[in-house]
């Protein structure tokens, strides 16, 4: 299958239909079966609300999830006029509760997929923003592969990997949305490890560039990258493709999920099979 991570600059939009030509022109460049858009790229629909509400956290947060299932009908068109799956850029969502959870939805072929919710809060989202945890992780069996989804901090937590890997994770996305060169590093870090521990590959989209009409996404560092294990059948870096550091647009590469299987059963490691018996020796005490 052919996979593309986005490294997608936010902009003002000025209508809708400004972000239905921007969202239909970045698919149909991308020409690919797996396209992963970033955290908080729909934070752009914010400025469908006018500039005054584009600058101010709590307001954003209201306006870009007012606009998200036209957002989501969008992706789902896209996505079956190009025959292809779409983990779209997530966003802000009211889920009945009083705060909102930050959320990515998955599109295919023939109709929306699912969602998945963000499972630890960064602190701006919880000390700033309010932003909440959502419904728990979940995988997505498609005809690509069985798909799961770490929103950007959730990456750097093993265990929520893990969980995935347990359910039949083969492929992992990870949208991301990072301020500054460390956060990025943090995410691309954690994603690479993640390729690591679980013996999968792992696809990062992170947002990139200045966004100086929205405090909340102003500044975004990053490049899109999809990882592998180092190992039998993959680079010997674990980088599979890389993109140069805030670059806009596509990084692609090709991936036969065979080799997956294949490194879980014959690689010189076996961290995906082993993973048991490391946690069974991490509780013993001296």
């Amino acid at each position: 299958m052919k996979i593309a991570a986005a490294a997608y600059p936010l902009d003002p939009v000025a209508s809708f239909d400004a972000h239905a030509a921007k969202m239909a022109a970045w698919v149909a460049d991308a020409q690919a079966d797996l396209l992963v858009f970033p955290e908080y790229g729909r934070m752009e629909l914010a400025a469908l609300d006018g500039p005054a509400a584009a600058a101010e956290l709590e307001a954003s947060l209201h306006a870009a999830a007012r606009h998200a299932p036209a957002a989501d009908a969008l992706m789902a068109d896209l996505a079956r006029k190009h025959r292809c799956h779409i983990l779209a850029p997530s966003g802000p969502v009211w889920d009945g509760g009083d705060r909102p959870v930050n959320r990515a939805g998955l599109f295919g072929p023939d109709g929306p997929l699912g969602h998945q919710d963000k499972q630890v809060m960064t602190r701006f989202e919880r000390e700033h923003w309010h932003v909440v945890p959502g419904g728990p992780l979940r995988v997505f069996d498609t005809p690509l592969g069985r798909l799961g989804v770490l929103i950007c901090y959730d990456a750097e937590f093993p265990l929520l990997a893990r969980n995935l890997a347990e359910q039949g994770a083969e492929i992992l996305l990870v949208p991301s949305c990072t301020d500054a060169l460390a956060g990025y590093s943090r995410v691309r870090i954690g994603a690479m490890a993640r390729a690591l521990e679980n013996q999968c590959v792992v696809v990062q989209s992170p947002t990139v560039g200045d966004a100086r009409w929205s405090p909340a996404v102003d500044e975004n560092v990053g490049a899109a990258a999809i990882y592998g294990p180092p190992d039998l059948g993959f680079p010997p870096t674990g980088v599979i493709a890389e993109g140069a550091l805030n670059a806009p647009g596509w990084v692609r590469a090709e991936i036969d999920l065979s080799a997956v299987a294949r490194v879980r059963a014959e690689g010189a490691v076996f961290n995906h099979a082993h993973w048991p018996e490391s946690a069974a020796r991490a509780v013993q005490r001296g």
